[in-house]
């Protein structure tokens, strides 16, 4: 199975030419450029940041990259931090949708474009998940349980972000009213779903067939146009009805006003990263599709995505502006 989005035609084709080779750095003040995870070690984003790293360090490239995971508020302590940092490439962050749904939550008074885009790179799609003992197997059930039962399906959410935001769509979408109970991040909600604290929380697919295989878990639909390879006999939502598509974009940014230079030595790493074979290799197993965007891609992806996501938020009361 190839999962890997191919619009790197031109970097597949030169960039391993050139990724051995030590990549010379630009006017960057230090040897070593903090590559900020705003969650916690383990959690999914930091599984595919992990990777990518080793991949550029690797090659040679100058400044290294070192992970600093630095957690709480959803995201929001990091990304205060980093808007906070000096723009002078010693430091990026990996980002994903929380930053768009985190504003338009109240939670925090700045979005995606208080930073500078440097690339796109993965795409995860959202899976519904749900605790073995829930009295439901599929989206049609869980309508009817929820409808019959309103504001008792316990959902794991952390709040603010898109985990609670796929679940509000979903309400949205079926006339139905979840009960919200807040956790920090992905492995904290999975816990929750395991040990049958809550009943449903989003999750990926890869969790979602560890688990399945286990029995300690049910899925109950993913959020894409057409089934996953990874899951066949998984139906998405819009085959049972619940016209939901939803899944995270993961990227890096840096802080307003770092040099285009700059920018554009670092987007050239992460380019190169994405067409990496061990890199290539780790997302098709982790059930992660590469999407790669350059600098301006990214920034005219995040203005879209904003605005789909606005829409969304004022429909269902998130966002009163």
């Amino acid at each position: 199975m190839n999962r890997t989005f191919t619009g790197l035609a031109a970097a597949v084709t030169t960039g391993f030419a050139l990724i051995s080779a030590p990549v010379q750095a630009a006017d960057i003040p230090c040897s070593t450029a903090k590559m900020v995870v705003p969650w916690k070690p383990g959690g999914d984003t930091d599984l595919v940041f992990q990777v990518v790293a080793r991949a550029i360090n690797e090659t040679g490239f100058k400044p290294q990259l070192q992970i600093v995971h630095i957690s709480g508020q959803s995201g929001n302590k990091a990304a205060k931090e980093v808007k906070g940092s000096k723009p002078d490439g010693c430091t990026l962050m990996a980002i994903h949708e929380s930053q768009i749904t985190t504003y338009l939550a109240g939670r925090v008074d700045f979005t995606w474009d208080a930073f500078d885009t440097v690339s796109l790179l993965t795409y995860t799609p959202s899976v519904l998940g749900a605790n073995a003992n829930v009295p439901f197997d599929d989206m049609k059930t869980l309508v009817d349980y929820a409808k019959k039962n309103p504001g008792k399906l316990g959902v794991g959410v952390t709040t603010g972000s898109t985990s609670q935001f796929f679940n509000l769509v979903i309400e949205d979408q079926t006339g139905t009213e979840f009960k919200y109970i807040p956790y920090e991040g992905t492995r904290e909600r999975l816990t929750a779903i395991l040990a049958n604290n809550v009943d449903v929380g989003e999750m990926n697919i890869l969790t979602a067939k560890k688990y399945i295989q286990e029995g300690t878990m049910k899925a109950l639909g993913i959020a894409t146009e057409k089934r996953d390879p990874l899951m066949p006999d998984l139906p998405t939502m819009k085959e049972q009805g619940v016209d939901v598509i939803y899944g995270l974009h993961r990227g890096v940014v840096v802080p307003k006003g770092t040099p285009k230079d700059v920018i554009a030595h670092f987007e050239a790493a992460f380019k190169k990263a994405m067409t990496d074979p061990a890199v290539v290799k780790h997302m098709d197993e982790k059930g992660t599709w590469i999407v790669y965007k350059d600098h301006a891609e990214y920034e005219a992806f995040f203005k879209k995505s904003f605005e789909q996501h606005l829409k969304v938020a004022k429909k269902i009361g998130m966002f009163k502006g």
